[in-house]
């Protein structure tokens, strides 16, 4: 195929509603064709990256490969798609104007006036070339954040009003996804919204192909009749996407109403029917799981899940592949903190826990609190980053007896700095993008859970962090029957495990989440839901 393909998606309404599920689905389903595809997340913030927002305002921060802190849905590209994406997979805003500003410092526009139209769209669409090229993709999927009508989109928009111009009809396709409610009182199925949002995107200039309506029940044929008059647009275009029991389903639900053949007939494509059996093997053992395990998810942002999307989910893969049903049970180290959540509670309500990640000082007590509880009932305990220094804090106060030991991070003057600094990040002046961050390897030490969970002695994960397990104090660590089972190449411990526990009590300075795959489950995750299933 000569020409890259591109595919927009926009959504309308309200945020939300699942667009990155769409794309994500739109991307398996064209790969499994036998295409080549990559994705795009245009985010319209000013952030240069996600990586200095609270989750509370954004929702995970997910890394990539190369040290990317990105938007979340470039974790359902990945684990849709089954592929590493890069940092530049995720425009934003900041990154936008950053370059046009640098540019016009420079002297590269001298004599001119810069502007939204042409510079700022240029740059946006000269981004999206370039990754198609990088990734030499046969289809290039890209979704625009936020909604239709939101001030901030407009040069993104604007940007893919022009593409659609200067790549030909036959080499892009629009899909706007929008929300049809349920009235409760009347049980009736609303499609003005999805007719105001459909307007809304023509009068900037964007016809979409396709339309595809969320719905908590699928869409009446009188409602997608409607849809289709109202966008003008043939019926057939117009596709239902009702709630659904795991979004592992979108894509084989969107399969059988015709939405690959769709997809494939406007952007001149030569149809293949897709090779989904091992997807759909997957959602069938997500479907149809044997016993429910408890696990208890201990942290400071559990109000909002998302926070945790990639460790959600890694959980659900491995209970797929374990034959085991996974109930999440929240609990807020905040309100441990505060004394309205007793430790001993968690212990009788769940089979295991997961110390999640989050820095800073709020809700950190909480899960030392309720780390020592579980570990002197031999719960099953996995510590993530974060989670994990709060495991070796946990043993030096209350195993070693060093009450005041600490990280440098919640008490810069502790007399046991346990959990220190990184040497590389004294100097750093810049918060946004300077952490440790993306795959690093990581050497796993022989006859240890480590090694039974990777089967081998390099590996790479991703990480996120400043502080690291002090090397210093290793020894008395060891002492208390924790030991080391991973290694940094700079000498810092990547993963610890007690000794002598009766099921699993380890801590993962990485995140292994974020290389999870509905079809390749990360072994940390694996091997901790199979321990639980016994």
């Amino acid at each position: 195929m000569a020409k890259t393909k591109y595919v927009f998606i926009t959504g309308g309404v309200l945020s939300g509603l699942g667009k990155g599920i769409v794309t994500a689905s739109t991307g398996l389903l064209i790969k499994s064709m036998g295409y080549s595809v990559t994705a795009i997340k245009i985010d319209p913030y000013v952030n240069v990256d996600a990586g200095t927002m609270n989750p509370f305002m954004h929702g995970e921060v997910f890394v990539t490969e190369d040290g990317g802190e990105t938007d979340l849905d470039l974790g359902h590209y990945e684990r849709f798609l089954g592929i590493n994406l890069s940092k530049e997979n995720n425009i934003t805003t900041g990154q936008v104007y950053l370059s046009v500003i640098t540019k016009e410092r420079k002297g590269e526009y001298l004599g001119k006036c810069v502007q939204i139209i042409p510079h700022i769209t240029d740059e946006i669409k000269n981004r999206i070339r370039r990754i198609a090229r990088n990734n030499e993709a046969d289809v290039v999927l890209v979704e625009i954040g936020g909604t239709v009508g939101d001030i901030e989109s407009l040069p993104f928009l604007e940007a893919i009003r022009q593409m659609r111009i200067e790549e030909g009809r036959n080499n892009t396709v629009s899909i706007h996804v929008a929300l049809a409610p349920i009235l409760s009182v009347t049980g009736e199925q609303k499609t003005k919204p999805v007719q105001h949002s459909i307007q809304e995107l023509r009068r900037i200039g964007i016809m979409p192909d396709i339309v595809v309506v969320r719905s908590q029940r699928d869409l009446e044929p009188e409602a997608r009749q409607k849809i289709a008059l109202y966008s003008n647009l043939p019926v057939d275009a117009v596709f239902g996407d009702p709630d659904v029991d795991t979004i592992y389903e979108v894509p084989l639900l969107l399969h059988s109403k015709g939405y690959t053949r769709c997809i494939a007939r406007l952007l001149d494509l030569e149809y293949k029917e897709p090779d989904i059996s091992k997807w759909e093997e997957f959602v069938n053992r997500v479907k149809n799981t044997g016993k429910k395990v408890r696990i208890a998810m201990i942290g400071k942002y559990t109000k909002l899940h998302d926070s945790y999307i990639s460790i959600i989910e890694a959980l659900r893969h491995s209970g797929a592949w374990n034959n085991v049903g996974i109930e999440l049970k929240w609990y807020e180290s905040t309100e441990i903190e505060r004394g309205r959540i007793k430790p001993e509670k968690i212990v009788e309500e769940t089979d295991a826990a997961i110390i999640l990640p989050g820095f800073g000082k709020r809700g950190a007590e909480g899960k030392i609190q309720a780390i020592k509880t579980l570990r002197e009932n031999n719960k099953p305990v996995l510590g993530i980053c974060f989670g994990m220094q709060l495991m070796v804090i946990e043993i030096f106060r209350n195993v070693i007896g060093w009450e005041k030991a600490n990280s440098t991070e919640l008490d810069p003057n502790t007399p046991y700095p346990v959990v220190d600094l990184l040497p590389s990040q004294y100097n750093v002046k810049h918060l946004g993008g300077s952490m440790r961050l993306g795959a690093h390897p990581i050497k796993i030490v022989r006859d240890t859970i480590a090694y039974k969970m990777y089967n081998k002695g390099l590996i790479y994960e991703r990480h996120r962090h400043r502080y690291e397990v002090n090397p210093k104090y290793l020894d008395k660590l060891e002492s208390a029957g924790v030991r080391v089972s991973g290694w940094s190449m700079e000498g810092y411990p990547e993963f610890i495990e007690m000794k002598q526990y009766k099921t699993i009590f380890f801590g993962s300075q990485p995140h292994p989440e974020f290389k999870s795959r509905p079809l390749e489950p990360s072994p940390v995750y694996t091997y901790f839901v199979k321990i639980i299933k016994r």
